[in-house]
Parts: C-alpha cells; sequence; structure tokens
C-alpha cells in the first residue's frame, strides 16, 4: 500500500511538472528522490554522505570563484545584501518570496500531506522536506508526528524555573528561560563531553533538535496558559498532529484553530539565514554549542521588535485604530490615521516593508486566502485588507521605503485574534515554536557538512576612510 502511493505521488509530480512547465525546475529532483522509509533518522544517515562529496567538490572546483562585491554601504548597513552564509532549508528571493527546499508555499500546500483532503500541510511535513529535501508521504508523516509525541514529556525542574519568574516577566523571557533549562539533557553535550568524533556530531545533534522540536509546543504552552488562564495546564492528546495539539495545548479545539496552527507553523518555520534569530542560531551553533543553546540565544533574537516582536506590535497598532476610529473607518479616515502614525516619528507602518522581499509577501498572501475562506466578514479582517489599499501608496510617495508591501506580520495577528488567541503580546512566542523547525533542520545540516566557527572580519571608520582614501 505504501509503495503504491509512493508511485501515485511520483506519477502526480511528473504530471504537474508537465502541465506547468515552471513548476518543472522546482520539482523535478523529487521525482527520484521519494521514499518509502518511514525513520527519519535513516534517510538522514543516507543522504549525509552525498551531500559532505558534493560540498567538498564545490570547494575544489569552485572555491575561488567570486560571488559578489562588498561595498561600503553594505558593510555599515548591517551587513545586508552581502552574500556569505549557506542556508540549505530555504531560500528568500525579493521577487518571488520564500522556498523551502524549492518549493513555493503554494506548491507545499498541495504537495505536502494534510491532515484532512485540501486542508493546510501538516507542519511535521515541511520538517521531513527541509531535513531531507524530500516530499514525505502521509505514512512518513504519521511516524514523524508519533516519534515527535514520544519526545514531548517536559522535565519538572524546567516549569519550576518558569515559575521563578515573576508571571509579568515577557512571555519571550519565559520561553527563552524555559529552552535554557531543557539544555541540561542535551546529548550533544554530553557526547562531546565524552569525546565523539566530529563526523558523528549530527546525530546527536539531531536528537536533541527533535527533543527540542517536539517540547517547545508543551513549554510554550505552559507559559500560555500560566499568564492568562490561571495557571491551568492541558496535556497532549494523543491523537493530534504537532500543529493541532500546539492549538489543544494553548487551550483552542476549534477545527478551524487547528487548521490555522499548522498553517502558521509551517509558513513561520523558515527564512532563509539572514535573519536575526536564523542567523544567531547558526553562529551560536557554529562554537559548537548545542541546539538548546543556539536556539535559546536564536530567541532572544527573535524578541527584539525590528524582528519577530513585530506580530505582536501589528495587532497592537490595528487595535489602536479601531479604538481612535471604530471598524467600519472609511479609506480616507485610514489614510489619515497612517500619515498621523508616521508623522508621530513611526519609522514604518507596523507589518509593512521587508529587508529582502520588493513584493507582497506569499506568507501575507496565503494567510489571507484562508481568511478569506473561514473569517470573510470579520471587521479586523476588512480592516486589513483596506490597509493593503491604503498604505503602500503612502509609503511610495514618501520615497523612503524600498519594498512598501505587506508582510507575514500584517495578517497573522488578526486571524489568531478571531480565535481567540487574543494575547498579542504572547504572539512572539507563537513565532518562536515555528522558527524551530527550519533553525533546528539547518542546524543538523551545518554539524552534517562539517561547517566552520563564523568570523567574519571587522573594520573601523578609520579603516573605512583610508581604504576609500587609497580607493579614489
Amino acid at each position: 500500500m505504501v509503495l503504491h502511493r509512493g508511485v501515485s505521488l511520483l506519477s502526480k509530480l511528473r504530471s504537474r511538472a508537465v502541465q506547468q512547465p515552471g513548476l518543472y525546475g522546482s520539482v523535478r529532483w523529487l521525482q527520484y528522490q521519494i521514499s518509502t522509509e518511514t525513520d527519519l533518522h535513516s534517510q538522514l544517515k543516507e543522504l549525509i554522505p552525498e551531500q559532505q562529496e558534493r560540498l567538498k567538490k564545490l570547494k575544489v572546483d569552485y572555491g575561488k570563484v567570486p560571488i559578489g562585491n562588498i561595498t561600503v554601504d553594505m558593510v555599515l548597513g548591517g551587513m545586508r545584501g552581502i552574500t556569505g552564509l549557506l542556508w540549505e532549508t530555504s531560500l528568500l528571493d525579493p521577487e518571488e518570496g520564500i522556498r523551502f527546499r524549492g518549493l513555493s508555499i503554494p506548491e507545499c500546500q498541495k504537495l505536502l500531506p494534510a491532515a484532512k483532503p485540501g486542508g493546510e500541510p501538516l507542519p511535521e511535513g515541511l520538517l521531513w522536506l527541509l531535513l531531507t529535501g524530500k516530499v514525505p508521504t502521509k505514512e512518513q508523516v504519521d511516524s514523524l508526528s508519533k516519534e515527535l509525541k514520544n519526545r514531548a514529556t517536559v522535565p519538572d525542574h524546567v516549569y519550576k524555573t518558569i515559575d521563578a519568574l515573576p508571571i509579568t516577566a515577557h512571555p519571550m523571557t519565559q520561553f527563552a528561560t524555559g529552552v535554557m533549562a531543557l539544555q541540561v539533557q542535551s546529548e550533544f553535550q554530553k557526547a562531546y563531553e565524552k569525546g565523539i568524533h566530529k563526523s558523528k556530531y549530527w546525530e546527536p545533534t539531531y536528537e536533541d533538535s527533535l527533543s527540542l522540536i517536539a517540547q517547545l509546543p508543551v513549554v510554550a504552552s505552559y507559559i500560555y496558559r500560566r499568564v492568562y488562564k490561571n495557571g491551568q495546564a492541558n496535556a497532549i492528546d494523543e491523537t493530534l498532529d504537532y500543529g493541532a495539539n500546539f492549538s489543544h495545548l494553548l487551550g483552542f479545539d476549534d477545527p478551524a484553530m487547528h487548521e490555522l496552527m499548522r498553517l502558521y507553523v509551517t509558513i513561520h518555520s523558515d527564512h532563509e539565514g539572514g535573519n536575526v534569530s536564523a542567523h544567531t542560531g547558526h553562529l551560536v551553533a557554529s562554537a559548537l554549542s548545542d541546539p538548546y543553546l543556539s536556539f535559546a540565544a536564536a530567541l532572544n533574537g527573535l524578541a527584539g521588535p525590528l524582528h519577530g516582536l513585530a506580530n505582536q506590535e501589528v495587532l497592537l497598532w490595528i487595535k489602536s485604530v479601531v479604538e481612535e476610529c471604530g471598524e467600519n473607518i472609511s479609506k480616507e479616515s485610514l489614510k489619515e490615521y497612517v500619515w498621523k502614525t508616521l508623522n508621530s516619528g513611526k519609522v514604518v507602518i507596523p507589518g509593512f516593508g521587508h529587508g529582502v522581499l520588493r513584493k507582497t509577501d506569499p506568507r501575507y498572501t496565503c494567510q489571507r486566502e484562508f481568511a478569506l475562506k473561514h473569517l470573510p466578514e470579520d471587521p479586523l479582517f476588512k480592516l486589513v485588507s483596506n490597509l493593503y489599499e491604503v498604505v503602500p501608496p503612502i509609503l511610495l510617495e514618501l520615497g523612503k521605503v524600498k519594498n512598501p508591501w505587506p508582510n507575514v506580520d500584517a495578517h497573522s495577528g488578526v486571524l489568531l485574534n478571531y480565535y481567540g488567541l487574543t494575547e498579542a503580546r504572547y504572539y512572539t512566542v507563537l513565532f518562536g515554536v515555528s522558527r524551530s523547525i527550519g533553525i533546528c533542520s539547518q542546524l543538523i545540516w551545518d554539524r552534517a557538512l562539517g561547517l566552520p566557527l563564523e568570523r567574519p572580519k571587522s573594520v573601523t571608520m578609520d579603516w573605512v576612510e583610508n581604504h576609500c582614501r587609497k580607493a579614489a
């Protein structure tokens, strides 16, 4: 039966490649990589030697080939646009948006297994895709889902560590603290202290990463219930998948909310390696810090207002519009409010613009499609739709913004709010749980490929001035 389904999926992919030439380049490699093996660890053991040889060949054949020119603007502008990091799991195109192992978000929605026909992709399926480069079967996803549930038990000392913090501490502070408390179980640290060979580093990293991914929804939901629901925690439902279980642990059992959480975790999982949280996790891990230490560092970057905390700011700003102007605000009044926000000293309108993208974020688009399907009459959704029409022309008029279009954060809060998760301060924790899938997947490959300690060269302003004078 499994073999039959694998052949069936293969046929579908070939058929789609013929019907859609533009899709062919992104899926043709999948046509000969489909496997029926349900154990993810075994899959990686087969794949890693092949990719290690590929990396060696790249170094030998192309090690001296220049990739691009670095300008002073790039050095002074936060290394913006400098190509200098290997990140296998996803690639962000300024015009096209994110691709997970070559697949766009709409392609992932069509090809990855879902909990029900026509439903949103299961996050376990994306984890399999990121780690192996292969579209999994439903059997493979179910096997991985079961393994994650088996790994999801959180030690009591983690809860005690979180409880030592004031209940008023920001949920991200509590979350990073919980991850640090999980670190005492690190298999990588234990193996390193015993003297493991570097060729085997990836294996305890794999163990830590899957356990971390499995335990994060439990830790995150404990924080939510502690802060907002009088500490009454929920237990894992053995019948549910990763995304639905996360929703259940938080206390939301509407099937539509389960679908939203599957979509949310999937689209927030990875966004190539240059963003603050991904890059921080990679940088810290390059010193051979274990996955817990590395991911805790990534969370602290995600907690910044210019990164993950932005999803909190968006809903708060949208609610400020409603409080001052009402839900049925006209587009003209909305324009006035946008100008008022900009004139008050805010650099951006929350939810608009992106450091790399130069078009509407595909993650925004798929959330909009979800809203059109499930909550088309919601007043806040209608407000977000109007902002889509009002804000970009204003930002273009300012002339200082390279990308005036909405990003992923412009929409997620409205969807969560609709289903009852109204606490905006908590939203970045949801982002953090999701981002573990991408960061940990890449970390396993960092170890497997033996990527080195990251150590870019820094210079002083004197050095820059002298260099430019000589160049002139």
